[in-house]
């Protein structure tokens, strides 16, 4: 369930005005913004650039990143662009970054339905004018070199480092090019076969096989979730916890963070805020990541399970780790009125 608060029957021409308002003169009225723009769905966010426009002949969006600054202003543009627009700016940002960012990589692909996927492709592709996956190729190239340049001298499984990144590389393009089917359908005896194949690579740590990367980027999550369920039945244990036994293999990092997101999407993002705001200094980017994409959606249940497994409400964790106008709008989002 969504936390945003949504006030509803308002005047989107009237809301146009009170935004120009708050952003005329010297000073940024950050209050009015955050009251405003917080407690309004995509549908009426998207209503009320076209009415400023209309009214203004000005962009809302780039007169917003004239006016914000920092945290919240990242916050706010990322609000207030179109979802699709938004996760298409999102993968932009992550594949740019020194070393890829592959969580935003997985949660559209893994977590994502197909038709979302698309879209975001569409998006991508119509703003940025180069295909999602052309990127993410070149981007993890580029990176997965910068990484194990130094070291060039080591093989594993008599596989030299550089397929290793070559293996990573097709891996997360093949997430992102997949349509998967999306029906509930499931063949049980792929699922044990699958099962075992996965439990053999783990086994033997040949994380770059190529069966295990042609089952987690073209099966059905239906097909996958039962493949895991099996592997459980069978060994005793989840396959997410057998691949956290070495932490410094990013492969295996991408498998297990992909695999997460398959099998229990909450579960994910629950442990995506708890590492934002745990670890020394807050991702902030994470966390607004997650609060602006999922507020929406099921940032309710997410805070439900965040309060399960810290003991602590997301809200005051928030508030904790935040200041200033930043804090005030993640909390609207998060649903806590003042």
């Amino acid at each position: 369930m969504a936390t945003i608060i949504v006030t509803e029957n308002v005047s989107i021409h009237e809301d146009a005005e009170k935004l120009q308002k708050a952003c005329k003169g010297w000073g940024t009225d950050e209050k009015a913004i955050i009251n405003i723009l917080g407690h309004r769905n995509a549908i009426q966010r998207k209503q009320i650039r076209q009415a400023y426009e209309e009214l203004y002949q000005e962009d809302l969006i780039k007169r917003l990143e004239s006016e914000l600054s920092g945290d919240f202003e990242k916050a706010v543009y990322r609000w207030i662009l179109d979802p699709v627009d938004r996760d298409a700016v999102l993968a932009n940002v992550a594949i740019k970054k020194a070393e890829t960012e592959f969580p935003v990589i997985i949660e559209l692909s893994c977590i994502y339905s197909p038709e979302e996927l698309l879209a975001v492709r569409r998006a991508y592709q119509s703003r940025y004018k180069r295909s999602l996956e052309e990127d993410v190729a070149a981007h993890t190239t580029g990176d997965l070199r910068k990484a194990f340049a130094c070291l060039h001298h080591f093989w594993w499984h008599d596989i030299p480092i550089c397929n290793l990144g070559a293996k990573l590389h097709i891996f997360f393009v093949g997430l992102v090019t997949t349509y998967r089917y999306d029906g509930p359908e499931i063949n049980e005896t792929l699922a044990k076969s699958e099962a075992d194949i996965l439990h053999e690579a783990i086994k033997d740590k040949i994380f770059n096989h190529e069966e295990v990367i042609r089952i987690l980027t073209t099966r059905s999550k239906a097909q996958l979730k039962a493949s895991f369920n099996r592997y459980r039945d069978k060994h005793g244990t989840s396959i997410t916890k057998m691949l956290l036994k070495d932490e410094s293999n990013v492969l295996q990092k991408a498998l297990h963070a992909a695999i997460r997101g398959i099998e229990d999407p909450k579960k994910y993002y629950e442990k995506v805020l708890r590492n934002a705001i745990k670890r020394s200094g807050t991702d902030k980017d994470a966390l607004t990541r997650v609060i602006v994409t999922r507020a929406e959606k099921d940032l309710k249940d997410l805070k439900e399970l965040y309060y399960e497994r810290n003991s602590v409400a997301l809200d005051d964790a928030v508030s904790k780790e935040t200041t200033g106008d930043y804090k005030k709008f993640l909390l609207t989002l998060l649903g806590k009125e003042d």
